[in-house]
C-alpha cells in the first residue's frame, strides 16, 4: 500500500502541473480545484481566528523563530535553520530545535505482556507521552526512521543544539525549557503552526517557482494565499544565484511591503563516501558518469546541480519526497549504473539519512553536502541574529517562577 501511494505522488504532482494530458488528469484537476475552493476557506477560517483572539496562541517566555514557507517542499527549510541555530550557539544562547518529525516513527511498542497488564488496568498508560529527543546537544539519540530526516540531520549538524520531535510544538517548546535550559526556540516548518507564538517569522521563497502554479493545494503546490507572507518579518529568497530576482522581488512586495528580504543560494561543499566518510572536492567527478539517485520535492534541481559541477548524469532514480530507501532499491540501481560502466552513484545528504544499513557497493556512493549560502543581505542577517542573541530582561513570569523556585 505505501508503494503504491508513493508510486502515486509524482503521477498527481504531473497533473498539477499540466504535465499530463488526456481526460482523466483533466477531471482530477476539476476535482482538486473545487477542493482547493474548501481548503482555501478552512485555511482562511482559521488565521481569522488566531488573528482575532477567538483561539488564543501559547508564550513560553523564551523568543520562538520559526522558519517556514507558504509552499509545499523544495524552498530548502532545513540549511537555513542549521545556519541559524549554529550562528545563535555561537553567539552564546541556549537554542533548541522543535520539530515536527514528518514521516518519523516513535519507538517500538512495549512487549505483549505489559500492554496486557496496561489494558488490564494494572499499569496506567501516560496519556502524553514527552517528546521524543532527537539530540541532548551532546549525543544523537535517535536515528532517521524515529526522528524523521530533517530533524536527524540538523542533530548530527548543529553540535551543542538539542533537537525535540513532537506533533504538539508547544509541549515539545516546554520541554526543551525545562530539560535543556533553552533560551532560544528556533521552530522547523512552523509558519502554519499557530499554537505557540512567534516572535519572528522566517519565511522562505523559492526564486524559481515563488508562488507555485497559483493555486492552493490540492490544486496547487500553495499552502496558504500569497497574501500570507505579510507575515513575515524576514524573507529568504532560495535559490537567487540563477538569475535575476527584481521580478520576483517586487512581486513578494505586493504582499509584504516591509519585510527584510536575503537573497541566497544553496551552495555545494563536498562529496562525501557513505561508506567510508571520505571527502573529495567539487571537482571530483567533472567529466565523469555518474547516476543520481534521490527522494526529494525537487529530484531536477539536485540533477542539475551534479551537471553544473561538470559530472555527466546518465543515469536517475527518483523516488517520492521523504522515501525511506530499501537496500533492494539502491541494489537494483546500483548494478543497471554498473553494468553501464558509472563511476559512482551520487544523492543528497537527505537521502543518505534514510539509507539502510549497507555493506560496501559494487560502485562507491557518494552523498553531496550542501549549506546556505547568502549572496545578498549578509547585514540583514547579521542584524537579526544580534537581535536575538542580545541579553534581554527576564519577563515578570520568569522572575517569579525563579523566586517560587528557590523558596521551594
Amino acid at each position: 500500500m505505501k508503494d503504491r501511494l508513493e508510486e502515486l505522488e509524482p503521477y498527481l504532482m504531473e497533473v498539477i502541473l499540466h504535465h499530463r494530458r488526456g481526460l482523466l488528469p483533466t477531471l482530477l484537476r476539476t476535482a482538486f480545484w473545487l477542493l482547493s475552493g474548501i481548503y482555501r476557506t478552512v485555511v482562511k477560517c482559521r488565521l481569522f481566528l488566531y488573528r482575532e483572539r477567538f483561539i488564543h496562541d501559547h508564550h513560553l517566555g523564551v523568543p520562538v523563530i520559526s522558519v517556514g514557507n507558504i509552499t509545499v517542499g523544495g524552498t530548502g527549510k532545513t540549511p537555513v535553520v542549521e545556519l541559524l541555530a549554529r550562528a545563535l550557539h555561537a553567539r552564546g544562547r541556549r537554542v533548541a530545535i522543535l520539530s515536527r518529525g514528518y514521516k518519523s516513527k516513535r519507538p517500538r511498542r512495549a512487549p505483549l505482556l505489559r500492554r496486557l497488564i496496561a489494558k488490564a488496568g494494572m499499569a496506567r498508560k501516560p496519556r502524553n507521552p514527552p517528546p521524543r529527543v532527537v539530540s541532548d546537544g551532546q549525543r544523537v539519540l535517535l536515528d532517521s526512521h524515529h526522528a524523521g530526516d530533517e530533524p536527524f540531520m540538523l542533530a548530527q549538524n548543529c553540535p551543542g543544539v538539542p533537537v525535540v520531535v513532537d506533533r504538539d510544538r508547544v509541549k515539545a517548546g516546554r520541554h526543551a525549557i525545562k530539560e535543556f535550559g533553552a533560551d532560544v526556540l528556533i521552530l522547523d516548518d512552523g509558519l502554519q503552526y499557530l499554537r505557540l507564538k512567534h516572535r519572528h517569522d522566517i519565511v522562505l521563497v523559492d526564486s524559481t517557482s515563488p508562488f507555485g502554479n497559483g493555486h492552493m493545494l490540492p490544486r496547487g503546490t500553495l499552502r496558504e494565499p500569497p497574501r500570507s507572507l505579510r507575515r513575515a518579518s524576514y524573507i529568504f529568497l532560495t535559490k537567487a544565484g540563477q538569475g535575476d530576482n527584481s521580478a520576483v522581488i517586487e512581486a513578494i512586495r505586493r504582499h509584504n511591503p516591509v519585510a527584510d528580504i536575503i537573497e541566497c543560494n544553496h551552495r555545494p561543499v563536498h562529496f562525501q563516501n557513505i561508506h567510508t566518510g571520505e571527502r573529495l572536492p567539487l571537482d571530483s567527478f567533472t567529466d565523469k558518469f555518474v547516476g543520481a539517485l534521490s527522494g526529494i520535492a525537487v529530484p531536477q534541481s539536485f540533477e542539475e546541480g551534479l551537471r553544473r559541477l561538470g559530472a555527466k548524469v546518465g543515469w536517475t532514480a527518483r523516488f517520492a519526497d521523504h522515501h525511506r530507501f530499501e537496500q533492494r532499491e539502491i541494489t537494483q540501481f546500483v548494478e543497471r549504473c554498473a553494468k553501464a560502466c558509472a563511476d559512482a552513484i551520487l544523492t543528497t545528504e537527505k537521502d543518505f539519512v534514510r539509507f539502510p544499513k549497507m555493506a560496501t557497493t559494487e560502485l562507491p556512493m557518494y552523498f553531496l553536502r550542501v549549506e546556505i549560502e547568502i549572496l545578498r543581505g549578509r547585514e540583514i542577517f547579521e542584524r537579526l541574529v544580534d537581535l536575538i542573541a542580545q541579553p534581554h530582561p527576564a519577563s515578570p513570569g520568569m522572575i517569579s517562577a525563579e523566586l517560587l523556585d528557590s523558596a521551594g
